[in-house]
């Protein structure tokens, strides 16, 4: 029977597959993209290189690492220098890294930025309602396994114990997860009016590479975040994580603890505000008190007995009523005096006396007027005499005496011209006595006197 050969221990595997490696391939520039990179307390920075088909795990050691100049994200496109090598405690194939060149962005990254500059434009990222404080039922929308759910549940349980909250399990990674969140999305709005208590949604879940936060960027799924009925957090990822439903939703959280502690208010700073509430309405309570028992003591200071104040008004109306009785007879002697006064000056001025003596001044007018009336009658009759006899002289009705005529036309206009005379026109002619209705036959400015027809009727 043949012996078995000896059996390799695994250190020896891991040694010897290290040291192959290390010899055949020497120093390498590889070319990928930038997924899960993190940097722990030790300073070294943990990354994967990846394409469409395969990934290589990459470790640059804190002395290398303070050579990168721009920080590493994922989606970033990078030329790696370094060699490959095998973690011998735990046989982990990897590329230690010695420097790290920028190749360009990465197409997750540079697919993302044209999403969110599409659904910019269409408004999608319009929503800011305001979100409950607290929410009366918060629908949450996780993976009921992942650690979110878990971090949600301890800040509401510490925070607000009175919360009510409704898991809705789907998926938050691959295929599936984005066509899940949607229907999950339009089943809780169509379902709104059966119990009108829930009033927002929390879509939420850990953090992880861009490719495991990839369903979150789904641009269906943020337009249904933005068309959701229900005001929705997004709380997706680690503080340095943003995503496209963060975008749409109407708030966002850096960490899903972070988004439990902007939904619900923390009792024990409610408890303490109402503490502090507490003792501001005590002392303002004492200080009332102190001060209505102050005006108390001093209202009862100035308080009098009823039968103090009546003998105070008693002895004020004894003295008015002297002060009246005195002020009275005072006037009433000054009243006295000026009776005697004014009797004194009636006396002075009596009619009858004024009467008789107005008679004797009447009777001396009479005299006086009779005497000079006849005078004046005769002086302005003479007057009139000769006003009447200058008038006559001047009248024209003296001159139609002797035999003239004044004629006017229709107008009652003199007319002292055969010129200012037409045929045919109608005059009047005014005589001594009476007066004519003429018509001009012919008018002939040469002769002296214009021709006219026959008298017309009167």
């Amino acid at each position: 029977m043949p012996t078995a050969p000896d059996a390799l221990s695994v250190s020896e595997v891991n040694h010897r597959a290290r040291q192959t490696l290390e010899r055949d391939f020497g120093e390498l520039w590889v070319e990928g993209e930038l997924s899960g990179v993190s940097r722990p307390s030790s300073g070294h920075l943990y990354f994967t290189l990846k394409d469409d088909r395969a990934q290589l795990r990459c470790a640059l050691f804190r002395i290398r690492a303070r050579f990168v100049a721009a920080p590493l994200r994922d989606g970033d496109r990078v030329r790696v220098r370094g060699r490959l090598s095998i973690f011998e405690p735990r046989g982990d194939y990897q590329l230690i890294a010695e420097a790290v060149q920028a190749a360009g962005v990465g197409e997750l990254l540079a697919a993302f930025e044209r999403l969110k500059a599409a659904l910019a434009a269409e408004g999608v990222f319009a929503n800011a309602r305001p979100l409950p404080c607290p929410p009366r039922h918060l629908l949450v929308l996780t993976s009921p396994t992942g650690a979110a759910i878990r971090d949600v549940l301890a800040v509401l349980a510490a925070r607000w114990p009175l919360a009510q909250i409704t898991l809705i399990p789907v998926p938050v990674q691959g295929r599936e997860a984005a066509p899940a969140l949607i229907a999950a999305l339009g089943l809780l709005n169509r379902q709104t009016a059966l119990d009108p208590s829930r009033d927002a949604i929390l879509i939420t879940r850990g953090g992880g590479s861009l490719e495991d936060l990839w369903a979150f960027n789904d641009e269906h799924l943020a337009r249904a975040i933005f068309h959701s009925r229900l005001p929705v957090m997004s709380a997706v990822g680690h503080e340095v994580d943003v995503t496209l439903a963060d975008f749409a939703a109407d708030a966002r959280a850096p960490t899903p603890s972070a988004a439990a502690e902007q939904l619900v208010p923390d009792r024990r700073e409610l408890a303490r505000r109402l503490t502090a509430l507490e003792m501001r309405l005590s002392r303002a309570a004492e200080t009332r008190l102190e001060r209505e028992a102050q005006r108390l003591d001093h209202l009862r200071a100035r308080l009098r007995h009823p039968g103090e104040v009546l003998v105070r008004r008693r002895e004020a109306l004894v003295l008015l009523r002297g002060r009246l009785e005195r002020t009275l007879a005072a006037r009433l002697e000054t009243e006295r005096r000026h009776r005697r006064q004014l009797a004194g000056r009636l006396a002075a001025h009596a009619p009858a006396r004024r009467l008789a003596e107005a008679g004797e001044s009447l009777a001396r007018a009479r005299t006086r007027l009779h005497a000079a009336m006849p005078r004046q009658l005769t002086a302005h009759h003479q007057q009139l005499a000769a006003l009447a006899r200058e008038l006559q002289a001047v009248s024209p009705l003296a001159v139609l005496g002797r035999g003239y005529a004044i004629l006017e036309d229709d107008t009652g206009q003199v007319v002292r011209r055969a010129a200012d005379a037409a045929p045919g026109q109608a005059l009047s002619a005014r005589l001594g006595e009476g007066r004519l209705d003429l018509r001009v036959i012919r008018a002939d400015a040469c002769d002296t006197k214009p021709q006219v027809g026959t008298p017309s009727s009167q």
